[in-house]
Formats: structure tokens, C-alpha cells, sequence
């Protein structure tokens, strides 16, 4: 039910290590990085935002597959050292490019959620929507615990 990529503009600085964990150039982006800097799908130049974007569904669409007439909840989650501003500028590249393939947005959520420390960059995250989840994700404080 649930698909993500991320991208990295730069590298994170665990503490620990003191310097980054990877090096990219002033012009290249990591596309698909892991959260804890894990190597991505490839390198590649910067680019627009709508690309990255278009480069960032494409696998995640195609992977469950989601169709037309899905809904989701889409997050764009910020992995530590990206402006909110530059967040909701992905958030509606993404939004206008699912409801492009008829999949729309039943719930949103834009911000830092789980970061990786100072790295510059952005996932994207989408979860096909069905009415018990779509309930969970709207009411979470009523939500049973269970103790095991």
C-alpha cells in the first residue's frame, strides 16, 4: 500500500563522523538515496523541480501499481536541511502530476518527518487510500494500544 524515494542534494553529517557520508558535486543530485544515506538509484545532474518530481513517481506508480481513480495520501517529507517553501513546491509538482494520471490526494502531509541529520533533499511517499485507512490516518487518536 505504501512506495517512497528519496533525493539528495547533499550528503548528512552524522556527528560521530564528522564529515559527510558521500560526496556530491555543487551541480549533481542522488536520486533514490536511502535515509541513512544509503546509495541511490544513480547520480544525476541538478534539475528542475518538476523533473525531479517526474523522476520520483514514475518508479513509485509503476512499482504497486496505482491507477486512475486511486486515492493516496502523498508525503513530502524534507530530509533535514530543505526550506518548507522548497517541500510544498515538490508537494504541488506531485500533487498536479498524480491527479495528471487521475490518482488524486486524499490526504497530504508536507514537512520534516524523518530526516537524515543536515542532508539536503526530499522523499516522496504515497499510500493507496481505502476507507479504514483513510479513517486511521483522520481520527489517530482513536487508535486502540495494544499491549503485548
Amino acid at each position: 500500500m505504501t512506495r517512497t524515494m528519496g533525493v539528495a542534494l547533499t550528503a548528512c553529517t552524522p556527528p560521530a563522523k564528522g564529515s559527510p557520508l558521500f560526496e556530491l558535486g555543487e551541480d549533481e543530485i542522488e536520486m533514490g538515496v536511502g535515509i541513512h544515506g544509503e546509495p541511490g538509484r544513480r547520480r544525476a545532474k541538478m534539475m528542475p523541480a518538476n523533473e525531479i518530481v517526474e523522476e520520483m513517481l514514475g518508479p513509485i506508480v509503476k512499482d504497486l501499481p496505482y491507477k486512475d481513480g486511486d486515492r493516496v495520501a502523498l508525503m513530502v517529507n524534507g530530509l533535514g536541511g530543505t526550506p518548507i517553501s522548497e517541500l510544498y513546491l515538490l508537494y504541488g509538482q506531485a500533487h498536479k502530476r498524480l491527479a495528471e494520471q487521475g490518482i488524486s490526494v486524499g490526504r497530504s502531509y508536507v514537512g520534516e518527518y524523518c530526516t537524515s541529520l543536515d542532508m539536503a533533499g526530499a522523499s516522496i511517499t504515497l499510500v493507496r487510500l481505502d476507507d479504514e485507512i483513510e479513517g486511521l490516518l483522520m481520527e489517530p487518536e482513536e487508535i486502540p494500544i495494544r499491549v503485548f
